[in-house]
């Protein structure tokens, strides 16, 4: 930005993270489809004491290299979006199949670290906006607020597809309604826009991840028997395109950078 006075440009805070919109919502709802079907067929495919270890640590490097990036970049931000959504999947069920917690416990244990992590990230920063992810600090609240909202939305929609009996298919509606309820709300009333987004966005893991698994878990469980692994690779070919023509369409156009000093000098005049 220029000013009229001197021309000197002025940097404003840079959004870390994408701003919320269709197509953001659209490919959010792909990364926890995709994770649960990637996670359950790694976990099966290999020993888990090798695959969750290995995603921990992906998750970690791809984090890393995000965290470093001082503005949105598609292809870092949605990498990371995946992993999390894959390591957050293997957490949730960790918990079930390995420690032996019911769906019910973890979902409300998880709801409560999420609670917490939104309550210090409020007392600390005084917002919760996405729009206001300008900072590192800020980036790392958002991050362990996603992370918990990936490991909730998975114990949630095993709870109500396993645990109540529902199925894949029933829960995978019953999550789209919940999803578009805050959204309904936000336009009607144009007001609580932080709390309709961070609601929606809770329940794009199990609405995804229901619409998954019913693809791929075989007839029996109530599921269209596609596999997990064919599952995965269609949403991987998906998500590449989609990546790629959002990275193709941010990349800035030659000559941007000589406009603005342009325009700041003749504003100086």
């Amino acid at each position: 930005m220029t000013t009229p006075r001197s021309g000197v440009l002025e940097r404003r805070p840079v959004a870390r993270v994408p701003e919320p919109g269709t197509a953001f919502w659209g490919l959010k709802i792909l990364t926890t489809g995709m994770g649960e079907t990637t996670s359950d067929f790694l976990v099966k495919s290999f020993a888990p004491e090798l695959v969750v270890p290995i995603a921990l640590l992906v998750l970690v490097l791809v984090l890393a290299v995000q965290l470093r990036t001082r503005a949105y970049r598609p292809a870092r931000y949605w990498t990371t979006a995946l992993m999390v959504s894959v390591f957050g999947t293997m957490a949730a069920d960790v918990l079930h199949v390995g420690l032996g917690v019911p769906y019910a416990v973890s979902t409300a244990a998880f709801a409560l670290v999420l609670a917490a992590v939104l309550v210090v990230w409020w007392r600390v920063e005084g917002t919760l906006s996405v729009h206001a992810v300008t900072s590192l600090r800020r980036e790392g609240f958002y991050w362990a607020t996603v992370m918990t909202t990936f490991a909730l939305g998975t114990a949630a929609g095993d709870l109500t597809a396993t645990g109540l009996g529902l199925g894949y298919l029933a829960s995978g509606f019953l999550f789209l309604v919940a999803f578009a309820v805050p959204g309904l709300v936000f336009l009607v009333t144009r007001s609580a826009a932080v709390a309709t987004f961070w609601a929606a966005y809770v329940m794009t893991r199990p609405l995804g991840a229901s619409f998954a698994d019913w693809f791929a878990v075989p007839a029996v469980r109530g599921g269209l028997d596609l596999g997990a692994g064919p599952v995965s690779g269609c949403l991987l070919l998906v998500f590449v395109a989609v990546v790629s023509a959002m990275a193709l369409r941010a990349r800035p156009t030659r000559g941007s950078g000589s406009a603005l000093l342009v325009a700041g000098r003749e504003g100086a005049a």
